[in-house]
């Protein structure tokens, strides 16, 4: 069962003026308290809902280098995800993705103007010291938490969000709750993966993809209620 940290209700400083187009504006907004995990989605956890529902295997399941418990599970797409949400919920565990701004006021553990979870140089316990490409993602619990607890957030895997993906948004987004545009033809997902030159991202950084495709540096972590 996932584990949670409750992230206090507030306001920060969201995207970076600094930062890429589809970074900026900066701009304050609000979010409500939430429950996020403090770990992606591991391997151990997946396997469970595949066994208990039949759903199709992730892509690369069985590629050794990916089959550690404690990996994140990767090769999901944004609706796998969201089905392993709505297959929570029937266990009496209301589930989601978080939005966006949820993540990444997760990550910031409270802070503002770094560019980490853990300030503006990365951590010595990154493998590689963040230098990639790696032969595969590293144990949810490698390392340690950011201010609120969370583990591993912005790096080892990009983590699929609930919104769609327009890089024109910060422009007109909601101050209270942002969640993304209405409609949109890719997913958001935030994070840096094991798979790239640089394996963690700065908080701000924004991607997305088609909600269909499964690559094997994606996976999610959850948030509690719905």
């Amino acid at each position: 069962m996932a584990k949670f940290s409750t992230i206090p209700a507030g306001s920060f400083l969201m995207g970076d003026n600094q930062g890429r187009a589809n970074e900026r504006p900066a701009h304050l907004v609000w979010i409500d308290s939430f429950d996020i995990a403090i770990y992606p989605v591991t391997r151990n956890e997946y396997t469970k809902f595949l066994h208990e529902t039949g759903h199709e295997l992730p892509h690369e399941w069985n590629l050794p280098s990916l089959s550690a418990p404690d990996l994140p599970v990767v090769g999901v797409s944004w609706h796998d995800a969201v089905t392993y949400c709505h297959w929570l919920e029937k266990l009496g565990q209301p589930s989601r993705l978080p939005t966006e701004a949820e993540w990444e006021r997760a990550a910031r553990g409270g802070k503002e103007h770094q560019q980490y979870p853990w300030g503006n140089t990365i951590p010595d316990w990154i493998p590689s010291h963040g230098r990639g490409p790696l032969d595969s993602p590293w144990s949810v619990h490698t390392g340690e938490p950011n201010d609120f607890g969370i583990y591993g957030i912005s790096t080892n895997i990009h983590e699929w969000c609930a919104d769609w993906l327009s890089p024109h948004y910060y422009a007109t987004s909601q101050k209270h709750n942002p969640t993304g545009p209405k409609n949109g033809t890719r997913r958001a997902s935030r994070g840096g993966a094991w798979r790239h030159t640089l394996t963690i991202s700065r908080l701000s950084a924004r991607s997305g993809i088609d909600p269909s495709f499964r690559y094997n540096d994606y996976g999610f972590r959850i948030v509690r209620g719905d």
